[in-house]
């Protein structure tokens, strides 16, 4: 059983039984949609799985409405608020849908497992494209150009990581991005992650059980440091899956798919 709907500002995809016990919440990376978890919500480890997955694009994103306030810790907010209103058992973010994740535990918004599939935890770990891109935008005259460009070249740049089967249809997704909205919106992304210098004390001081999951040739950094406080918190697991790189929901979605069922099912 699989339906797609609006809720408010939402747009969720959800897949798996009505009345299963388990309800985990997926939220995409910047600019995606609910459809880049396709691959994963299809895999044989969840599909036979007594667990409901609900994908929601982070709105703002892939065409849908914005929130007025697009701060992460107010997304963090909307999504513990709807996690609740769904039940949902565990959260699993990608990217800056993964740092909405983090900051849903930090924030009190959720208290339930938090599978961080490529978060970034400081500036200097992102993109360097994504970061130039912040810079130029906060530059008057300039700064619309420059997410024009960005948000035009995006599907380019991202064609050959993603599977080929359903390249066609991601790319369709890719293309429904609006600049103005994305560069408002990452502009408060790199304001919170400049706020907090790093976000690996604040995952640690969150309490949340976490696995911060990681392709081996993943394009976003973790620096020694990150690493080796990481490695030390007995309530962070830290996974690397072997053949994938920072789409590692697309990029391996079956292996993705098996570390959610346990993290639900365990």
């Amino acid at each position: 059983m699989s339906s797609t709907e609006e809720f408010h500002a939402w747009q969720i995809h959800e897949s798996g039984p009505a009345d299963a016990p388990h309800t985990v919440l997926l939220l995409p990376g910047a600019m995606l949609s609910t459809a880049f978890y396709d691959g994963l919500m299809g895999a044989p480890a969840l599909a036979g799985a007594p667990v409901r997955l609900a994908a929601v694009t982070i709105p703002g994103f892939a065409g849908t409405p914005a929130p007025q306030d697009p701060r992460m810790e107010t997304y963090a907010a909307l999504y513990g608020a709807l996690a609740a209103q769904r039940g949902c058992d565990a959260v699993v973010g990608h990217s800056l849908g993964a740092n909405i994740a983090l900051e849903m535990a930090a924030g009190g918004h959720f208290t339930g497992p938090v599978v961080l599939l490529s978060p970034t935890f400081s500036r200097p770990d992102e993109f360097k494209e994504l970061e130039v891109a912040d810079r130029l935008g906060r530059v008057p005259g300039i700064g619309a150009l420059a997410w024009s460009a960005m948000v035009h070249m995006t599907p380019h740049a991202m064609a050959e990581s993603l599977p080929g089967a359903s390249r066609d249809e991601l790319i369709a997704e890719l293309k429904k991005n609006d600049p103005p909205v994305c560069r408002k919106i990452v502009r408060h992304y790199f304001d919170y992650l400049d706020h907090h210098g790093s976000l690996v004390p604040r995952l640690r001081e969150s309490g949340a059980r976490a696995w911060v999951v990681r392709g081996d040739r993943d394009e976003i950094g973790l620096t020694d440091e990150e690493h080796d406080e990481l490695a030390a918190m007995t309530r962070v697991t830290m996974v690397t899956v072997p053949d994938a790189g920072h789409m590692v929901m697309t990029d391996q979605p079956a292996r993705v798919a098996e570390l959610i069922a346990r993290v639900v099912l365990d």
